[in-house]
């Protein structure tokens, strides 16, 4: 048997794999960026079949760079960006559209008519708001735009699956159309309590049943890798949407541990243990399901730009070159001067859930440089977070520490003015492949490679810890400003609730 876990890590600009060790060490990483298409302001695809490529690739880079042979692999684990919808047809495994991408706002008016219809219904279900964020609508979209799918779909013809159910198709050469209850709880048609697909809510939305994938436990027998694909077979033992992957990466198997990753968005979740709970503003998601245990639950702030607003500053506006001149930028500034930004750039997520809202830059004046520009897209990341955080702990979780991790952690600035403002200690981990290893430690310990949930508790590292210094309360003050004057320059705003936490 091989002694090294491949962890396919398939995210939203980019696919990875990265061989481990069983301690968690990283021996080799295979990564490349794949194409973004914007067809309209406000729309979001990939094409599935360069996502497959594109991950193909890396795998066989990981392997190579990682100085083994395939058949060395012991087993599989998957993590992937959640809710981007790929529909293809099961007997020529072609995608009949391109991947509608989570970010994506083409289904916001639908999203709008559900919340307003039937908003408690989904929530009792799912956890989860009516948005554009989530699969569903994503998947009807397809059906109603793409000739004759309908039909073919109610025929049983059409598959759907999020990325993960995407990759193990071809993984499997079209052997298994499975998922699991952590990215089933994404699609808003998944029930989070009865953990099945929910008949009430595939009418609501009409999906039919029978395009959607099987779903087994996370840590479950997701099939075999084919050998003339990837050069070596290995069982599929883990599957685990992105930030559900990070907080298992993390070690947070205790209720009230907490983790954010920092990525393209950013993602604060808290273990709530077993127990299913609802509370305004926060989504419910299934944090894991293991075999023979109960479903663990988390509480999640989903804030949908974060990197992504760096990576518009350099790619949109060319106010920096590269994100290594980010934290340069921010040290150059003693404060933010009053500018604040609302990085609203496809709606807000956590806790507001609005969709009409835009980004808005306030505070300019003749002295605002670039460097205000950039200190102010890393505050905006810390506000969002703080803003979900908070919110946790008015119901009833108490954070006793954030453990962070994610590309922009590499930013101590951010750190420490993330520490201030939420008041506890945000310790970074060493591990800085956080979600990729969350799944490959769950395919580990099913392949027998480590002993349990405790040895990877007790691996855990961190090489950073910033601890609250200064009072951020004016910061924080300025920045709920900041999201009224976003408010108000909505597209409706007299249908604006104002925010409650500025209240």
């Amino acid at each position: 048997m091989g002694k090294f876990i491949l962890a396919i890590d398939q995210g939203t600009t980019s696919c990875r794999a990265i061989v481990f060790d069983k301690s968690g060490k990283s021996m080799g990483v295979g990564q490349r960026e794949f194409t973004q298409h914007f067809p309209q302001p406000g729309w979001v695809e990939h094409n599935a079949e360069e996502i497959w490529d594109t991950q193909k690739a890396c795998i066989g880079e990981a392997i190579k760079k990682a100085g083994i042979q395939p058949d060395e692999i012991a087993c599989v684990g998957i993590t992937n960006q959640r809710e981007t919808t790929v529909v293809w047809d099961r007997k020529t495994g072609k995608p009949i559209f391109h991947a509608i991408v989570w970010q994506c706002r083409r289904t916001q008016e639908a999203a709008e008519k559900l919340k307003a219809a039937d908003s408690e219904l989904f929530r009792n279900k799912t956890g989860l708001v009516p948005d554009a964020y989530f699969s569903g609508l994503k998947i009807r979209w397809i059906l109603d735009n793409v000739a004759g799918a309908a039909k073919l779909a109610e025929a049983g013809q059409l598959a759907f699956g999020t990325i993960d159910t995407w990759i193990i198709w071809n993984l499997t050469g079209g052997a298994s159309h499975f998922t699991e209850p952590s990215n089933a709880s994404r699609t808003m048609l998944y029930n989070i309590q009865t953990l099945d697909w929910d008949d009430e809510l595939l009418a609501k939305i009409g999906v039919p049943r029978a395009m959607m994938p099987q779903v087994i436990s996370s840590n479950g027998n997701f099939g075999t890798t084919k050998k003339d694909l990837v050069g070596f077979e290995a069982p599929i033992l883990s599957n685990l949407g992105d930030q559900q992957a990070a907080l298992f990466g993390q070690g947070c198997f205790k209720p009230g541990m907490a983790k954010c990753t920092y990525g393209t968005g950013s993602f604060l979740l808290a273990n709530i243990g077993s127990n299913f709970k609802l509370v305004q503003g926060l989504l419910t998601t299934v944090a894991w399901k293991l075999d023979g245990e109960p479903v663990t639950y988390a509480f999640e702030g989903a804030n949908f730009i974060a990197g992504a607003a760096i990576q518009w500053l350099r790619d949109g506006l060319g106010i920096i070159k590269s994100s290594d001149e980010v934290e340069l930028f921010t040290n150059l500034l003693h404060s933010n001067e009053g500018v604040y930004f609302v990085p609203a750039l496809v709606g807000l997520g956590s806790p507001w859930w609005n969709s009409d809202v835009r980004g808005t830059i306030v505070g300019l004046t003749r002295g605002t440089t670039r460097a205000h520009f950039v200190r102010a897209a890393v505050e905006a990341m810390a506000y969002q977070v703080t803003d979900v955080a908070l919110d946790i702990e008015q119901h009833g979780i108490k954070l006793s520490e954030l453990r962070v991790d994610g590309g922009a952690t590499r930013n101590k600035f951010l750190l420490h003015f993330q520490a201030d403002l939420i008041r506890i200690p945000v310790i970074r981990s060493s591990q800085m492949e956080s979600t990729a290893w969350g799944v490959a430690a769950l395919a580990g310990i099913k392949a027998g490679l480590i002993a349990n949930l405790d040895e990877v508790s007790s691996n855990w590292q961190h090489d950073l810890t910033a601890v609250p210094e200064h009072d951020r309360s004016a910061d924080y003050a300025g920045w709920h400003k900041a999201i009224l004057a976003t408010f108000a320059q909505a597209a409706n705003p007299k249908e604006n609730k104002v925010p409650a936490a500025t209240r």
